[in-house]
This record gives C-alpha cells, sequence and structure tokens, in this order.
C-alpha cells in the first residue's frame, strides 16, 4: 500500500507531508504499489497505545473472562488504539493470577481480532490505604517481589508496570530487588500515594522511572513540599501519566505538566472502566460500586473511579486544552510504547515496525483505522 498526499506524523518533524508505504505488517520503502490510499485532507498518525485502562463497552479487564477481554479488545481498535496494555485493580493474589492467566492466553491466541495485546499494569496490591482512591482496602498489602515474579512467569512475560507508593513498609527493598533481579524489564511507578519528595525522590533514584497518573491519588505539588510530581520532575528518565479527561486535570494544570516535563516525558492515558462506550448507570470497578453520570464515574462518596473517555479522546481534550496536535499524537504513542519497552515493534510509523496508523480529517474525527497494514471495517 502507497498512502499520498496526506499530512503524515513523524517523530520529531510533527506532520510532513510525504508518502508512506506498508507491506504485511510492517512498513517497507519498496512496497508494491497495487493499492494506493489518497490520503489529501487527512492527517496519518501512528495507532494509538493505552498503557492504563481498566475496561469498556461493560467489561473489566479484572473479570479474567476471555469473551471479556476480546469485547474490550474490539472496542479499544475501533476506537483507534491498536495496542492495549490493560489494567489491574487492588485484588486477591489468586484474583491477580486468573487475570494473568487470561491475559496470556489472549496474548498467544492470534486468530483473536481487536487491539494487539502488549502487556498487563498491575495497578495495586502495593499502595497506600490514605490514597487507594477506588480501590478495595481490604486487600492491599506490602509490596512482595515473590509475588510479581510469580505473576510474571503465570503473565507469560508481559507485566510491564507495577504501582507502589514508596513510603509503605518494604518499598524500597521491593525496589532494589526488583531492579537487581530478571524482574529489571519491569517499571516500577508511584502512585496511590502519600510519599514526600525526598521518599519519591530516593525511589526514583533507586530504580522507579514512572507515575501513576499525575496528580491523582498524590499530594499535591505546592512550593514547600514539591512531592511525588517535584520528585518525577527532578529525575530525567521518569515517565507520567495524564488523564486528560476533561474532569481529572483542570486544562491548565494539563498545559502546565507540558510546560513542565515536556511532550517527551508524558504518557497520555484513558484509565477507562467498563462503563466507557456505554450510558450512564450503575457499574463496577474493582468489586466497588460505581455511579455514571455522564463524564464523571465516581464511588458512593464521590470519589473518581477512573473515567469513561477512550485515548482517541483524550488525546483529543489535550488539544482543545491548547497542546499541540503534534505533542498529544507523541504521548499516545511512542511514548506509552517507550514507557513499557515495545517500542521497536510500535509506536511510530517508520520502517519495520508493524502497520498499525489512524486517519484523522482535520477536526480530528476518526476516518479509517488500519492495524498490520489491514484496514479495519
Amino acid at each position: 500500500m502507497k498512502i499520498i498526499h496526506g499530512l503524515i506524523y513523524h517523530e520529531g518533524k510533527g506532520f510532513v507531508r510525504d508518502t508512506l508505504y506498508t507491506e504485511g505488517d510492517c512498513f517497507s520503502q519498496s512496497s508494491s504499489e497495487d493499492t494506493i490510499l489518497d490520503a489529501e485532507g487527512c492527517y496519518v498518525i501512528p495507532g494509538l497505545i493505552d498503557i492504563h485502562f481498566h475496561g469498556c463497552a461493560g467489561h473489566d479487564f479484572s473479570d479474567a473472562s476471555p469473551e471479556g477481554l476480546a469485547a474490550i479488545a474490539a472496542y479499544q481498535l475501533s476506537s483507534g488504539v491498536t495496542s492495549i496494555c490493560p489494567a489491574t485493580m487492588t485484588l486477591p493474589a489468586n484474583t491477580l493470577r486468573r487475570i494473568c492467566e487470561c491475559g496470556r492466553d489472549f496474548s498467544r491466541n492470534n486468530s483473536i481480532g481487536g487491539s494487539r495485546f502488549v502487556g498487563i499494569n498491575l495497578e495495586g496490591p502495593f499502595i497506600s490505604h490514605a490514597k487507594r482512591g477506588a480501590q478495595n482496602p481490604d486487600f492491599i498489602c506490602p509490596a512482595d517481589a515473590a509475588l510479581i515474579k510469580e505473576l510474571k512467569e503465570q503473565s507469560g512475560g508481559l507485566i510491564k508496570l507495577v504501582t507502589l507508593a514508596p513510603e509503605t513498609a518494604g518499598a524500597m527493598d521491593f525496589i532494589r530487588q526488583v531492579k537487581h533481579s530478571d524482574l529489571r524489564d519491569i517499571s516500577i511507578s508511584l502512585g496511590h500515594t502519600e510519599s514526600d519528595y525526598d521518599t519519591a525522590k530516593e525511589a526514583f533514584d533507586n530504580g522507579a522511572d514512572h507515575v501513576t497518573h499525575l496528580f491523582n491519588a498524590m499530594p499535591g505539588f505546592t512550593h514547600r513540599a514539591p512531592g511525588v510530581i517535584g520528585a518525577a520532575f527532578d529525575s530525567p528518565g521518569c515517565y507520567v501519566e495524564l488523564i486528560c479527561d476533561g474532569i481529572h486535570i483542570a486544562p491548565a494544570a494539563i498545559r502546565a505538566s507540558f510546560a513542565m516535563f515536556g511532550s517527551k516525558r508524558i504518557v497520555l492515558i484513558s484509565d477507562s472502566m467498563r462503563a466507557t462506550g456505554l450510558s450512564d448507570g450503575n457499574y463496577t470497578l474493582g468489586g466497588l460500586d460505581v455511579q455514571v453520570n455522564g463524564r464523571y464515574a465516581t464511588l458512593k462518596d464521590g470519589t473518581l473511579a477512573g473515567s469513561v473517555t477512550n485515548l482517541l479522546d483524550c488525546m483529543r481534550c489535550a488539544v482543545s486544552m491548547g497542546i499541540s496536535l503534534e505533542d498529544a499524537v507523541q504521548c499516545a504513542t511512542i511514548n506509552p510504547a517507550r514507557a513499557i519497552g515495545i517500542d521497536k515493534h510500535y509506536g511510530s510509523l517508520i520502517p519495520g515496525k508493524a502497520a498499525d496508523f489512524l486517519l484523522l480529517d482535520k477536526d480530528l474525527n476518526l476516518i479509517e483505522i488500519y492495524k498490520d497494514g489491514h484496514k479495519i471495517e
């Protein structure tokens, strides 16, 4: 396939009027030109990658249901997300084992359609009780490297991220154990935490390299107590997640975050729950009751319980808040790929990578979706 007359996104260059060749499941400089796609008037961007979401279309990854995971992958692909790394919740160890096994089996079944399953994000159970958010307090426990090793084996090596409150008992030892073992390829993300600056900085210095939904479920950034946010800023190798749904973070804070961290360190996530793509009503998240009303998903006490916005809409929301389209695309494609170590194969439009791309019109409406070079009908 040859795409002509399109504004094609190239990392580091932005949108360039260019010619893009695809062949099979990877890009080629010498592809057959049997099929020509004229993308005049459109933006051509890489397929989006969501590395932190819980569910959609009435299903939750933590249900550990093959049918549910297939429905999740189908919805995500239909909304332009070509690769997914769904998140668990704070749950019993046996439940986490079943979830990991379900993810492993799903990833190995190449005949299943939908978004590509590229990893598992363990959001809990190693978190702060005080900053648990919509996580179930009954299953919070100290960080346990042995459990992570077991879950990694049961998942077939798919564990990519683990959320940790660094101030909790054994947290620093956990970071050192993970980063000096065969678990070192797992990113440790600080989140659901009461940590101060010094503790968070110590965690980053020991090997943590990610922040779970910046601003949410952590102390604020102030001039005398910069907390996790300040420690992340002072740790250049750290990625930070932003839920840009127009609910979790005010527009000024989104703009300030981009000014503070720059577009190369921010990862846009949806943090979506099972009500995403459905109507208002009563749902659950991690075993807790959630009421969905418009764009709000809340527990009975008003605590936000994830979002009901997919990643493409979060990317559009960032643009509406004053973030350039080039930066928003980078934060929803190559940055999440790098954050979980899959950027060799996904996240940008260059030869050798999977031919996953989207066509958007000038109003950022989704026109066409391609995965592995094939149009998704």
